[in-house]
C-alpha cells in the first residue's frame, strides 16, 4: 500500500485527541447517507407512482386508436385486420365515442359515452376486471343496457337495474325546431378503475347501441389497439400511418396523455434536484471536516513534507480521508435505500399502525398505497453524483494542506 493511503487511513479513525474532527467526520457520512437513502426511496415511489397511474390510465384509454379525418371510420373491420398484420398489435376494437347527459329523478351530469363491442373489449382493455357490480357481456345490442363509473353512479344516485336518460346533442329537426335525442337506458352494470376522470365521466354502452344514438350507421369512430410493448406506441403509429395510408388519424396513448405524464416527469426531476441539495450539504460537511484536519495536521504536513513528500501526495492523502467518508456514505445510503425502497410497501403500513395515521386516505386519493418501482439506472444516477459531489468537497481542503509551508508550519513546534 503507498503511503499516501495508508496516512490517509489512519487519519479516518478516532483518536482522544481529535474526536470532534472524527465525529464531524461521522456527521458528514451520516449526511450522504441519509441523501442518497432519501433520493433513492423518493425517486422509486415516484416511479411507482407513474406506473400506477400509467396502468389504471391504459386499462381504460387505448395504446393506440385510429379514427377516420371526420372522427368516423367506415370499414373498421379492414382496418382492424391490416393493424393486426403488425407482430406489435395484440388485439384491436370497434369503439364509438359520444357526449352526453344522464339524467335521474332530477339528477343530471355529463358523461362520455363510449359504445364497445363486450366480445373484443376485454382484449384491448381492462374495465371488465374491475366491475363493482354486473359484467360487461350484459350489453347486448338492442337492449339499450349501460355501465357506468362508480362515481358517475353515485352521482346520479343509480343502482343496477334502474333506468336512466340519456340526451344526445344531436337533435330530431321538428315543426317546433329542434329536439333533442332522448333514449332510456337501464343500468347494467358499475366499474371502479380507481381514477376519477373514468370513474365520474365514462359510460358504456353497446357499439350497435350507440350507432344508433348518434346515427352513424355502420360506421364508428375508430379502432382502439393493444400493443405487446406500450413503450413502442409512437413506432407503431409511425409505422401503421404509413401502412394504412393518410385517410385516417393515428394518435398513441403518449400524445392523448402528455401534459400528465411530462407533468409527473417533471415532478421527479425537480424532486432529484431538492433532494440532492442534501447531499450537497453533506459534501459541505466534507470541506469543513477536512480543513479541520488541515488545521490539525500542520506539523504532519511539514514533517512529511521535510522527509520529501511532494505537494501531490500531501493532496492524495487528504482525498483518500474524504473519498472515505464519501464512499461510506454512499455504499450505506444505497443499501439502505434499495432496502427501504424494495420493502415500503411493509414499512409505511407499519408507522401507519404505529403513528395511528393514514398517509393516503382512500376517500382523498385514488391511489392509497405507497407504491415503488425500483430502477437501476436511478440507483447508478444517485450514487454516482454522490460519489462526485464527495470527491470534489476534497479539492479544496487538499490543496490548501499541499500549500503549508514546512518552515512556519514549524516554527513554534
Amino acid at each position: 500500500m503507498q503511503y499516501e493511503y495508508f496516512i490517509g487511513l489512519r487519519y479516518t479513525r478516532a483518536r482522544r485527541q481529535n474526536l470532534f474532527v472524527s465525529l464531524s467526520s461521522a456527521i458528514s457520512a451520516v449526511g450522504i447517507f441519509l441523501g442518497v437513502a432519501a433520493l433513492i426511496v423518493v425517486l422509486s415511489v415516484m416511479n411507482g407512482f407513474q406506473k400506477e397511474i400509467r396502468a389504471r390510465i391504459l386499462g381504460v384509454a387505448a395504446h393506440v386508436q385510429i379514427t377516420g379525418a371526420d372522427n368516423s371510420l367506415a370499414g373498421w373491420e379492414a382496418v382492424a385486420a391490416k393493424a393486426r398484420e403488425d407482430p406489435r398489435v395484440l388485439a384491436a376494437a370497434p369503439y364509438v365515442n359520444g357526449q352526453a347527459m344522464l339524467a335521474l329523478d332530477g339528477n343530471v351530469r355529463g358523461a362520455l359515452v363510449r359504445g364497445i363491442d363486450p366480445r373484443l373489449e376485454n382484449d384491448v382493455a381492462d374495465v371488465g376486471a374491475h366491475m363493482v357490480a354486473g359484467e360487461l357481456a350484459r350489453l347486448q345490442p338492442g337492449e339499450f343496457g349501460i355501465v357506468l363509473g362508480a362515481e358517475l353512479a353515485r352521482a346520479l344516485r343509480v343502482v343496477p337495474g334502474d333506468r336512466v336518460t340519456l340526451i344526445a346533442p344531436q337533435g330530431l329537426v321538428t315543426p317546433a325546431g329542434v329536439v333533442p335525442r332522448l333514449k332510456q337506458f337501464r343500468v347494467v352494470g358499475m366499474f371502479r378503475v380507481d381514477h376519477f376522470e373514468y370513474d365520474s365521466g365514462l359510460a358504456l354502452v353497446n357499439i350497435a347501441d350507440a350507432q344508433r344514438l348518434y346515427q352513424l350507421g355502420d360506421r364508428v369512430s375508430g379502432v382502439r389497439l393493444k400493443l405487446a410493448d406500450l413503450f413502442e406506441s409512437r413506432t407503431v403509429t409511425r409505422d401503421l400511418y404509413r401502412s394504412l395510408g393518410g385517410d385516417v388519424l393515428i394518435s398513441d396513448w403518449t400524445r392523448s396523455h402528455a401534459n400528465f405524464f411530462r407533468a409527473v416527469e417533471i415532478e421527479k426531476r425537480m424532486m432529484f434536484i431538492i433532494l440532492t441539495l442534501i447531499v450537497t450539504v453533506a459534501a459541505f460537511n466534507v470541506i469543513s471536516t477536512l480543513v479541520m484536519v488541515v488545521t490539525e495536521k500542520q506539523a504532519d504536513i511539514a514533517i512529511l513534507r521535510t522527509l520529501g513528500a511532494a505537494p501531490r501526495s500531501v493532496m492524495k492523502i487528504f482525498i483518500v480521508q474524504g473519498a472515505v467518508i464519501g464512499v461510506l456514505g454512499t455504499l450505506l445510503g444505497v443499501v439502505g435505500g434499495i432496502a427501504l425502497a424494495v420493502n415500503i410497501d411493509v414499512v409505511v403500513p407499519f408507522l401507519e399502525r404505529l403513528l395511528s395515521v393514514q398517509f393516503l386516505s382512500r376517500e382523498v386519493y385514488y391511489i392509497s398505497e405507497l407504491p415503488s418501482d425500483l430502477h437501476l439506472d436511478d440507483v447508478v444516477l444517485v450514487a454516482a453524483v454522490s460519489l462526485v459531489l464527495s470527491l470534489a468537497a476534497t479539492l479544496y481542503p487538499s490543496w490548501r494542506a499541499s500549500r503549508v509551508r514546512p518552515a512556519e508550519a514549524l516554527r513554534y513546534e
